[in-house]
């Protein structure tokens, strides 16, 4: 079975109020599963909100990959509504704090993704991952890629090498240009992404809001709105991110020339 019902929950987390933004995640997750989505995204951050004034403020709003309460209600919703579920979290891992994502289904806790490429005041705050991973559901492969991760081409193109069918990309949009560039990520790559946003003004930063999913032809084929909490969904054919092919005598991934995409400035 190639078809795969894919979403993203577009939601206002509350800065540092664990508990109620648990209690918004399980609200969106039941209604994802009214909507009988088989794999959802949520905003990156999604357990404690993202401006943190300092990075005491954060650690206070922190919790443990696996074995955390946003994780365990993860593993909870997953395993009743028999779906996947990325989501944002702010990490606790010993005296380090991480911008992570999770990935969860049904039989429990797959996965985790700590960002490599950290945005503005998050690099006084987290530690940056190291790589990317591709998490084999059974049904498809998804990379997990968030937000700033985006403007540079080789985290997507990583994930598409490692054999992702789909992206799922947990976002805090401050910038306008994502959902113009989205396409061409997707396009480059033959691969799905659903990029899940939030919404609202959290100090001095107002997010855009727009959760996307584009098509491996680089098409939009759902977005939400800039400033309502929502789902946005649609059914996607793992066929198409499994063809790599632009025209019948080119490959995206055969016609690569690594030795060819060098720094030398000028030819022998």
């Amino acid at each position: 079975m190639t078809i795969l019902r894919v979403g993203a929950i577009q939601f206002r987390p509350l800065l540092g109020d664990l508990e109620a933004n648990r209690k918004k995640i399980v609200h969106f997750l039941e209604e994802a599963h009214r909507y009988e989505i088989d794999l959802v995204v949520l905003p990156e951050l999604a357990n404690s909100g993202y401006n943190f004034s300092s990075r005491k403020e954060a650690l206070e709003a922190s919790e443990v990959i696996p074995g955390g309460p946003t994780v365990g209600i993860l593993e909870k919703s997953a395993a009743e509504y028999n779906m996947y579920i990325v989501c944002g979290i702010n990490e606790l891992d010993g005296g380090n704090l991480y911008n992570s994502a999770v990935i969860v289904g049904p039989s429990g806790y797959i996965g985790k993704y700590r960002k490599v490429h950290l945005f503005m005041r998050e690099k006084d705050i987290f530690e940056r991952g190291d790589r990317y991973y591709v998490f084999d559901i059974g049904r498809a492969r998804v990379g997990i890629m968030i937000c700033f991760d985006w403007i540079f081409p080789e985290a997507a193109r990583s994930l598409m090498l490692q054999g992702a069918e789909v992206i799922a990309h947990p976002v805090n949009l401050v910038l306008p240009y994502w959902q113009r560039m989205s396409p061409l990520r997707a396009l480059e790559n033959r691969v799905y992404i659903v990029s899940a946003n939030r919404v609202g003004i959290e100090g001095d930063l107002s997010f855009t809001g727009q959760s996307i999913i584009v098509s491996p032809k680089g098409e939009i084929v759902a977005m939400a709105s800039r400033t309502h909490e929502e789902i946005i969904y649609a059914d996607i054919d793992l066929r198409e991110a499994r063809d790599k092919n632009i025209t019948p005598r080119n490959n995206i991934v055969e016609d690569r020339i690594p030795s060819a995409y060098t720094l030398s400035l000028f030819p022998d």
